[in-house]
């Protein structure tokens, strides 16, 4: 009887973790939906762990897009930008202890039709989940979780660096044009170095504009081009622009950013001489400084 009784209670447990095992799988397909596609669903929410979401929050919403997508995973965490649609198998679900558990998933490529893509790999992709208050969420998906905070780390110390190159462009450059309402730099970086803990050197193509705002249309006014290398220095935890050695105008121009630019000179001149990287940089920091401001523009001119 002992012995049946041990058999009963061994087959109950199997079946205990058949069940579990079956409803983790469950939960990891359901979550599968959830995965950022190009873009975080703000629904995802209450499928995410807080800190998790909150991070792809700030990665996918508040980190400028001419930071992000240098990195396509931070878009596209499993499906590229062909035109297909992941679809997600749920393999098989190891939990790791009573509030966290892996979902090992394989992931094929379908065409809008409902098709396959038979040109892309079945892809092994692992999905984290973690117990919160009784319900299983994405606590993770690949790993990338520690991705985004070191690249949120590094876009926000460059952020700081580009922040304090357009306080300068405006406070001492744009000082001497005619003024308008607004003053917008356009920053293109052509290289970095640091030259020690506190310091750095910033090689650039900076545009100093002014506008007016109109309705919902920027108009500019005054401008111009500054080109050169300027000097950075921490100060109170804060990067400042002590020095900004600029490129001479009319036929001084040229022998002047060859010495200034030194080895970086051949990415300057593409740089600096291509009107339509000119433009896209334009636009583009036009519309994160719009953003910012919370300003009803929709034309620029």
């Amino acid at each position: 009887m002992k012995k049946l009784t041990i058999l009963a209670i061994a087959a109950m447990l199997m079946m205990a973790c058949g069940n579990r095992e079956e409803h983790l799988k469950e939960r990891a397909k359901e979550l599968c939906q959830y995965i950022p596609d190009h873009k975080l669903l703000e629904k995802s929410k209450d499928f995410m762990t807080a800190d998790f979401y909150a991070v792809l929050d700030t990665m996918f919403n508040h980190t400028p897009e001419f930071e992000a997508m240098d990195h396509e995973w931070l878009y596209y965490f499993v499906t590229g930008n062909g035109g297909t649609i992941a679809n997600y198998e749920v393999m098989s679900v190891e939990q790791t202890d009573d509030a966290h558990a892996v979902a090992t998933i394989k992931v094929r490529q379908k065409w809008e039709d409902g098709s396959f893509d038979e040109s892309s790999d079945i892809e092994e992709h692992k999905l984290y989940m973690e117990k919160v208050d009784g319900q299983w969420l994405m606590s993770d998906f690949d790993e990338h979780k520690a991705d985004c905070i070191r690249h949120i780390a590094i876009a926000r110390k460059e952020q700081a660096v580009r922040d304090a190159m357009s306080d300068y462009l405006v406070r001492e450059i744009g000082a001497y044009y005619l003024q308008g309402e607004l003053c917008i730099p356009t920053l293109m970086i052509v290289a970095t170095e640091e030259t020690d803990a506190d310091s750095a050197k910033v090689w650039c193509d900076c545009w100093v504009e002014w506008y007016n705002v109109v309705g919902d249309t920027l108009k500019t006014v005054s401008g111009g081009n500054h080109s050169g290398c300027m000097t950075l220095v921490q100060k109170n935890g804060k990067p400042v622009v002590t020095a900004f050695e600029q490129t001479l105008d009319g036929a001084a121009f040229l022998p002047s950013a060859k010495r200034i630019f030194d080895q970086h000179f051949d990415i300057f001149q593409n740089m600096n001489s291509n009107h339509e990287v000119r433009d896209a940089a334009r636009k583009e920091q036009q519309q994160e400084y719009i953003k910012r401001h919370n300003l009803s523009v929709k034309v620029t001119i």
